[in-house]
């Protein structure tokens, strides 16, 4: 996965911009199903959608329970668009994929957490999401 700069600008059409976005999303009930084949599917599904929709991903981390997201985003794009297409495509495949998923009522809950960070705060974002693994 390619690293982008946090604070690297974007230029679309006529609009330069610097939006990002840190998500956190968990499975219904927070169960602990985001692990080994199905991690490593879901972080491609969403490097896919990323670049689909031509995002910038500047930190992702995939934990059992929940996953952290750290784009870069056209200025067009509202964080729920974002959010339903990523987890609208992981839940079509991973539910096809990997069976004991479908035990689950559906992949993902309906909410999210979302919150933009500009030049200032954005090393704590990456630090932070950095820091899950430990």
């Amino acid at each position: 996965m390619a690293k982008f700069s946090p604070d690297e600008y974007r230029h679309e059409g006529n609009a330069v911009s610097l939006l990002n976005y840190h998500f956190v999303f968990i499975p219904k009930r927070r169960k602990k199903v985001l692990i080994d084949d199905v991690a490593q599917r879901l972080q491609q599904i969403i490097c896919e959608v990323c670049i689909e929709n031509r995002w910038k991903i500047i930190a992702m981390e995939i934990m059992p329970d929940h996953v952290h997201l750290f784009i870069s985003a056209k200025p067009t794009d509202c964080p729920s668009t974002i959010m339903n297409r990523i987890k609208g495509r992981a839940s079509h495949f991973l539910r096809k994929e990997f069976p004991e998923l479908l035990k689950l009522p559906t992949l993902w809950t309906p909410s999210y957490f979302v919150s933009t960070a500009g030049n200032i705060c954005t090393e704590t974002v990456m630090r932070y999401i950095a820091q899950q693994r430990e």
